[in-house]
């Protein structure tokens, strides 16, 4: 394989201190050590608009972000829970990405995804539920290791290094699962997917949705 495997990570808050993006670095520090070359999405920094279905000409945050994901090979997503789901602002970055159903292969097809999220409370498996069902939706392939952080509110320091060595254990674990998914992808042979295939009798359910709504 000549080209590195590029694994991007999509998370963080508006909160100016998230620790769903501490959450997020280290585990990208794992795709790096598995030989992965990563790129980091800050939702705060990205500073995306309000999903549009009607806007042919989003500005330059949704187009790097929408290209940026689409270049990868794998993808770490990492989101605060907020009142048992994902925030808002996460679910607007991946409302954008229906401006990637029309490319061919569409949406995450082939692509292995990573899944952290961070509670201030005892639970966080809602979140990663939620992200997993987006997975889906979007042709993606979820790994088995999820990360749900409880109490996250002092998990990290004021670094944004984790306070527990196996959280940072855990969190490189998954990083580097998504680098040796993503690899096995890169590895196989070219091939139209099942759902590409079915794409010309079936309009997928997330676009109708999107089109719809």
């Amino acid at each position: 394989m000549k080209n590195q495997l590029v694994v991007v990570g999509l998370g963080g808050s508006l909160a100016k201190h998230s620790s769903s993006l501490a959450a997020l670095r280290i585990a990208l520090e794992g795709a790096a050590e598995a030989g992965a070359r990563t790129e980091l999405l800050d939702i705060r920094d990205l500073a995306l608009p309000t999903y549009d279905p009607d806007n042919n000409d989003p500005p330059n945050s949704v187009r790097h972000l929408c290209e940026s994901i689409y270049g990868a090979n794998g993808l770490i997503w990492s989101s605060p829970m907020y009142h048992g789901t994902i925030s808002g602002s996460f679910k607007n970055a991946l409302d954008w990405l229906q401006l990637l159903g029309d490319r061919k292969p569409p949406y995450l097809t082939d692509k292995v995804v990573g899944l952290i999220s961070t509670a201030g409370g005892v639970q966080g498996l809602q979140a990663v539920n939620t992200l997993e069902f987006v997975v889906r939706a979007l042709r993606g392939w979820a790994v088995p290791l999820v990360m749900p952080i409880a109490q996250a509110w002092k998990a990290f320091d004021d670094q944004g290094r984790a306070q527990d060595p196996l959280l940072a254990d855990q969190l490189h674990a998954l990083g580097k699962e998504v680098a040796r998914g993503s690899c096995q992808f890169a590895l196989e042979p070219p091939t139209e997917s099942d759902a590409s295939k079915a794409e010309a009798e079936v309009t997928p359910a997330s676009d109708r949705e999107a089109r719809s709504a």
